[in-house]
């Protein structure tokens, strides 16, 4: 198979499969047996890849190797430490190189005397700083930091994370980075989703284009200052509610950035509200000069959001979409609270993207009760037929609502295969977080392994930053998003800056996107596993479990023991995920 999400190796003397599947910056790798089981002595996979315009490989590492192997502070090549299991995320370090990467895959095999050798590799290569669907939508993520070894490695020496963000949200719009390497770091960790943001507010000045903007959070001076570089073209939202984060404070970033867009743009194009609850929103659109483009999404127009947190943006190029937007956004402007807004048609139901040859759509909340999505929603959830991804904030805003009780029994349908991770409560004291494994069960990461106090011999991350954007100070997954069958030409994701709550049905200023397409639901579910997979470890870690990911590579097992592999043959839940990778209709 040779798609624009998916490749596979083709080496037939290879004694297993490889299929590469394309994220946004990062992609999975995944690998099953051919025939049968391997043999006892197979002890994992080595990686390596080479990066476009090169000719060396580099080697992916392991932080875990085998009985008395030292572990150096920067892994060990897995030539030497192979990956024992069925499927990797890598996140390349400079994954926004144009052009082709290539993967080699080599299955390593342990003698009687603890020499590793290797056996026939598969290859495969793919692009992966390329526009989602080229000319039409692009998947753009932040790095979220605290799900990274790689950020430890690189940018602790250049200062404490305080220096790069931060320690309060209302410092934001005065704060000035005094990191060694800031601007590396900053564009390390916003990545695509900040990469895309500034470049299109850029765009849009110099084109002499109309912009719209709705923001919740609006405390980051990079994104103010193109803002106010805009003039009167710019015609803003910004949230002022009070009952959580306190926008609406005199004092508060979002009032000061209103103040200071009002002397720009004039204060007709500043409006402060909150409909029923909040002005939820974290989009952009731009109409004009050649640029027509709308950004949707979870990343909010702040220090966390783009630094701190794990987030999504959709950018879409569509005049259709634009319009649309443009229409939203006065319905907004003009509405006297939610009912105002409720009564419009651009809350009335689903807004067709306008994408040739790409179904997706858009929708506009707060919705009426006659015309609210969350039933249509969990219906479709319980729909599904092979898989459930997915990574949710505020999961439990949905326990008034459908959402939950329908993710809820898709996990006890042993015909689907659901991963997830959720924060099970909207409390702010509450920095937990929940991973939903498909086995059924629900294990909560504990705040002490969200802060740092990971095992050796993995470094010790940075917390979360406990005072910043409000009651936001624990949450590092601050995604929105649940993907559907990504292996099924029925593929699709929803995503947005919808929590799947009642609030955000029903009270809130929100966008929630539909799109129905393998390669935006394969970026997607990468991303949603590579979380899944971070966190899932660190209840192991805790825990003491033997499920999640060892702190010892296992040997080649002795008479009476299992080999490291034994359960994903046995198991018919670790099976299937072994399978569920590589498969393809």
């Amino acid at each position: 198979m040779d798609t624009n999400y998916q490749v596979t190796g083709k080496n037939a003397a290879a004694p297993f499969s490889l299929t590469i599947h394309r994220g946004d910056g990062m992609l999975l790798l995944a690998m099953d047996w051919k025939n049968g089981r391997p043999p006892e002595n197979f002890v994992g996979f080595a990686i390596r890849y080479r990066e476009p315009g090169t000719d060396v490989f580099k080697n992916v590492r392991n932080r875990i190797g085998f009985p008395g192997q030292e572990v150096p502070s920067e892994g060990i090549r897995t030539i030497e430490a192979p990956i024992q299991k069925f499927r990797w995320v890598h996140f390349p370090f400079n994954a926004d190189l144009p052009g082709a990467f290539v993967y080699r895959v080599i299955p390593m095999f342990m003698g009687a005397d603890r020499a590793l050798s290797p056996g026939e590799a598969q290859e495969a290569e793919l692009a992966l700083m390329r526009e989602t669907i080229p000319g039409k939508l692009n998947v753009a993520f932040t790095r979220g930091y605290v799900s990274s070894q790689s950020f430890v490695r690189n940018f602790a020496e250049g200062g404490p994370l305080t220096a790069l963000v931060p320690p309060d949200g209302d410092q934001g719009l005065d704060f000035v980075p005094t990191h060694a390497d800031a601007d590396r770091a900053h564009a390390w960790m916003g990545f695509e989703a900040r990469k895309e943001t500034l470049s299109l507010l850029e765009r849009a000045r110099d084109a002499g284009a109309e912009v719209r903007v709705i923001a919740y959070d609006l405390n980051l001076p990079e994104v103010v200052e193109r803002l106010e570089a805009l003039g009167p073209n710019l015609k803003v939202i910004i949230d002022d509610s009070s009952r959580t984060k306190g926008h609406g404070r005199p004092d508060s970033p979002e009032s000061r950035a209103a103040q200071r867009l009002i002397a720009s743009a004039g204060a007709e194009n500043v409006k402060r509200q909150n409909m029923a609850n909040l002005q939820h929103h974290k989009s952009i659109a731009v109409r004009g000069g050649g640029v027509d483009t709308v950004v949707y999404g979870s990343t909010n127009h702040s220090w966390r959001g783009f630094y701190v947190q794990s987030n999504n943006s959709l950018v879409v190029q569509s005049a259709r979409a634009v319009g649309d937007y443009f229409t939203a956004f006065e319905d907004y402007f003009s509405a006297d609270g939610a009912a105002a807004f409720k009564a419009t048609d651009s809350s009335a139901g689903w807004h067709d993207l306008g994408l040739d040859g790409v179904d997706a759509k858009v929708a506009f909340s707060p919705h009426s009760e006659a015309n609210g999505l969350l039933n249509e929603i969990g219906a479709d959830i319980e729909a599904a037929g092979s898989s459930v991804f997915f990574s949710l904030a505020f999961l439990g805003q949905t326990t008034r609502g459908p959402i939950g009780p329908a993710l809820g029994r898709v996990l006890r349908n042993p015909e689907v295969h659901v991963m997830g991770i959720a924060d099970g409560r909207v409390h702010a004291e509450n920095l937990g977080l929940t991973v939903f494994s498909p086995d059924n069960r629900r294990r909560v990461v504990r705040a002490a392994a969200l802060t740092g106090n990971v095992p050796p011999p993995f470094l010790t991350e940075p917390s979360g930053l406990a005072g910043i954007d409000g009651n936001h100070r624990g949450t590092r997954m601050h995604h929105k998003f649940v993907v559907l069958d990504f292996d099924k030409p029925t593929a699709r994701v929803y995503l947005g800056s919808y929590n799947f709550s009642e609030p955000a049905d029903l009270e809130n200023g929100e966008n929630l996107v539909l799109v129905h397409d393998r390669t935006v639901a394969t970026s997607y579910m990468i991303e949603a596993l590579r979380m899944y997979d971070h966190y899932r470890f660190r209840v192991a870690a805790e825990d003491g479990e033997e499920t999640g990911a060892p702190l010892e590579l296992k040997l080649p097992p002795e008479a009476g023991e299992a080999a490291w592999f034994a359960r994903d043959w046995t198991d018919p839940v670790r099976a299937r995920d072994r399978q569920l990778f590589v498969r393809a209709e």
